[in-house]
């Protein structure tokens, strides 16, 4: 009779390096054996040669439910099986003015998404500005991985501002919790005059997004959170930052001792103003934005240097109807990505001759240990989940509609060359994906809650 289960065999991808030749044993949905040679026999072998096999990704930043009756968990987990991702931490504004802002509201929307979801998920709480910080500690306590907050107002009710006396009450709050507070950061006042001056100006084009929301809206924000963080002792998250100012200050304040840590999204890893807005339009609108090569080339040097604590999507598939204006100022703010993020980032780190054990950390290790979820994710070890993905070389031109994952038909990726192709995905042991098909049926995705003892991420 046989030991393990299954058992995966490839090139490991961890944070300690990359081994070869490697296997992965997996017993009850859990990994309960690993290394290299020969391997122990199974009831189920799957042998991928040199492909290389990194723990399952966690995806920190999604966006399921902000277009109604568009993606839902039942898509947004259909495409980050197809890349690998194992875990999706979505975020608190979903459409309609629902924040998930109370107990009653989170364990809801838990309840509703593990109907759908293919992969697992955990789930971001917020608070609503009338009410304060009083629910911060029941929605804790209901299994919220963190808490997201914004210092810019999109919209009043779907995703209002947290004006500063609130965000102390409410980082004061959560750092009881040992939980994250990440926050959305661009300066609100900044913002608003820019955006006004440059709607007076009487321009359109692709850059004026650029113009009024400039890096130093986005710095003065960080720059704002980390104080507030460093007053209360909350650990503080910031979750998208597109500019390499904002990592010299998240390393200043670390230095201080500040738990401060920074979200690098992978749109500004690949893509510049240049190059891609220019070309994409409203496609590739988001906040902050998109930078310069220039900008884009410095996070790279802050991904070297180790000042990026994880790498995320932002995912949020709106309609093309939502992005397609000829105003700039006009388009939704978002973009799908869930289905490409770990490819893109490895090719990014073979390009630059970067060690692969970047993607296991900052793709998995790192958002495993932000979110307090390492009793279960974010490594191949032995007694945690058998999530693994499993990527190869071999090269695509990247087609968001033919892949039939990506609920919109439609990526800022579109026709771009992608070398590592995600060709296995493991959920628990279980293939969730076979380099073609999404395997797992709704509802085989669970609801992940933290652990709620500090873990800080590196």
């Amino acid at each position: 009779m046989s030991e393990y289960d299954k058992v995966v065999r490839g090139t490991l991808v961890t944070e300690d390096g990359v081994t070869e030749n490697g296997f992965v044993a997996i017993r009850d949905g859990v990994i309960a054996g690993l290394g290299s040679g020969t391997a122990p026999a199974a009831k189920d072998v799957y042998d991928f040669g040199s492909a290389l096999i990194l723990p399952g990704v966690i995806d920190g930043q999604v966006h399921s439910r902000s277009q109604k009756d568009q993606e839902d968990f039942i898509w947004s987990t259909r495409s980050a099986a197809a890349g690998g991702v194992t875990t999706i931490v979505d975020m608190p504004y979903d459409a309609g003015g629902k924040l998930i802002c109370t107990a009653e509201l989170l364990k809801e929307k838990a309840e509703s998404a593990a109907t759908q979801a293919r992969v697992d998920f955990a789930l971001y709480g917020t608070i609503r500005p009338s009410e304060g910080p009083k629910h911060i500690a029941e929605m804790a306590e209901a299994g919220a991985a963190g808490f997201k907050f914004s210092t810019f107002e999109t919209d009043p009710n779907r995703f209002p501002r947290i004006p500063t006396p609130l965000l102390h009450a409410a980082f004061a709050e959560v750092s009881k919790t040992g939980l994250i507070a990440g926050v959305h950061n661009e300066n609100d006042e900044c913002v608003k005059v820019w955006s006004e001056a440059v709607k007076a100006s009487g321009r359109t084009d692709y850059l004026t997004h650029g113009e009024s929301r400039p890096p130093i809206a986005e710095t003065l924000a960080i720059a704002e959170v980390y104080e507030i963080a460093a007053s209360t002792g909350c650990s503080a998250h910031i979750v998208h930052c597109s500019v390499g100012r904002g990592y010299e200050l998240a390393q200043a304040y670390r230095s201080q001792g500040v738990d401060a840590t920074i979200e690098a999204c992978i749109h500004y890893l690949v893509c510049s103003e240049e190059e891609d807005v220019s070309r994409l339009l409203g496609r590739a609108k988001c906040n902050p934005p998109i930078r310069s090569a220039k900008e884009r080339e410095k996070l790279w040097q802050h991904l070297a240097a180790g000042h990026i604590t994880i790498v995320s999507t932002d995912h949020v598939a709106w309609s093309l109807a939502a992005k397609s204006s000829k105003v700039m100022l006009e388009n939704a703010s978002g973009m799908p990505g869930l289905e490409v993020l770990a490819s893109l980032l490895l090719d990014g780190l073979t390009d630059r001759g970067l060690p692969l054990f970047h993607a296991a950390k900052l793709l998995s290790g790192n958002p495993a240990r932000l979110f307090r979820l390492t009793a279960q994710k974010g490594a191949l070890a032995i007694g945690l989940d058998a999530d693994l993905a499993v990527f190869a070389e071999r090269p695509r031109i990247y087609d968001a509609a033919a892949s039939g994952h990506n609920v919109v038909g439609w990526s800022p990726y579109e026709g771009r060359r992608i070398r590592h192709t995600a060709i296995a995905t493991f959920l628990r042991g279980q293939m969730i994906y076979d380099g073609k098909d999404v395997l797992a049926e709704p509802g085989t995705g669970r609801f992940i809650t933290p652990t709620r003892a500090v873990s800080k991420a590196a």
